[in-house]
């Protein structure tokens, strides 16, 4: 039995947790996520304000997270820690605190990708068989990546501006909604009408499936300036929910025609997974399509520490591991892993 520390400090999440790969099952044996309150109080994330948040909270959660799993930090095998990509200041904290702690327990470290830790999350829930189609939606990203094995993935599609998760923010924003503005249309929309007008779908007639929600955030933002008194923020909440629901959908279409050998299934992860609405479109698209759709648990969509640590049992278990200095990536691509 392996049993893993993961630490993700990447944004303004600060997380520990451990994971095990027990013969029973793996089991997050504790899994511990302070959420900062200053992205809402100014409209999104800081990174300065971030990266201090991270020293103020970090060794408390480690604290926490090995009272919760009922252990000694010398049961540990080894120490996962997220090293891009992602805010500096952040990374940094994250990376020196993990560093530290190797040394003190002498016990091996890794270094970790952010995307891959989303990439194999429905490993560690759902025991997924390679290779898989994978749709990561967050703040930050939003590709379409063929999971072949650890290690091994196929960009087959990205943004070429924004992402979906900044998209909803950025438009719940110019509404004066509350940060983060994802889940706030999600909501609203609820009451709203879908089908009040319509917004354009992004790079509907263009081959390929990468993604664009620039445009859309700009007519958006002119669609609401001109006719917010003609309807609901509810209304303009559902349409632009339906539209990027429909962006995703239709380059999903495009991205499953990519696919030349078969796959078990279409893992849909990061923070815009838990869009219960997107996911329920999904479902139908999937079904209608022959194909199995696996969504990890809402609380492992959004940042956590014990996908961090799941990925550090899948390269631990294969007799990977860092040198001690290793750097810190803000930018650092799925694809150059190996």
């Amino acid at each position: 039995m392996i049993r893993i520390l993961g630490i993700e400090t990447s944004c303004d999440e600060t997380a520990v947790a451990i994971v095990s790969n027990a013969t029973a099952g793996h089991r997050i044996l504790s899994n511990v996520v302070t959420s900062h309150l200053e992205p809402k109080d100014y409209g999104g994330v800081v990174p300065e304000i971030a990266a201090r948040s991270h020293l103020k909270h970090l060794k408390q959660c480690y604290i926490k997270a090995i009272a919760d799993a009922k252990i000694s930090p010398h049961d540990i095998d080894a120490i996962a820690v997220t090293s891009g990509p992602g805010l500096a200041g952040g990374l940094l904290v994250g990376m020196n605190f993990a560093k530290g702690l190797a040394v003190a327990l002498d016990k091996p470290i890794l270094a970790i990708n952010h995307l891959e830790a989303h990439a194999l999350t429905a490993r560690l829930t759902h025991d997924a068989a390679f290779p898989y189609l994978l749709l990561l939606a967050s703040g930050g990203h939003t590709q379409f990546i063929l999971v072949k094995d650890i290690g091994s993935y196929s960009l087959l599609g990205d943004t070429l501006d924004d992402s979906a998760g900044e998209c909803f923010d950025k438009c719940a924003k110019m509404m004066d909604l509350p940060y983060p503005g994802g889940p706030q249309i999600e909501t609203l929309a609820l009451q709203g009408n879908e089908d009040a007008f319509s917004l354009p779908i992004p790079l509907l007639n263009q081959p390929g499936c990468n993604f664009s929600f620039s445009g859309l955030k700009t007519a958006f933002k002119e669609m609401y300036a001109s006719q917010q008194d003609q309807f609901d923020k509810s209304d303009f909440a559902a349409c632009l929910q339906k539209t990027i629901t429909k962006h995703l959908l239709h380059k999903l279409n495009k991205a499953i025609k990519m696919v030349d050998s078969p796959i078990s299934s279409i893992v849909f992860s990061g923070g815009v997974a838990a869009n219960q609405y997107i996911r329920s479109a999904l479902d139908i698209f999937v079904s209608q399509a022959g194909s199995k759709a696996i969504y990890p648990p809402i609380h492992l969509c959004t940042d956590n520490a014990a996908m961090i640590a799941w990925v550090g049992i899948e390269r631990f278990s294969r007799h990977k591991k860092s040198h001690l200095d290793f750097k810190c990536q803000p930018r650092w691509p799925l694809a150059e892993l190996n």
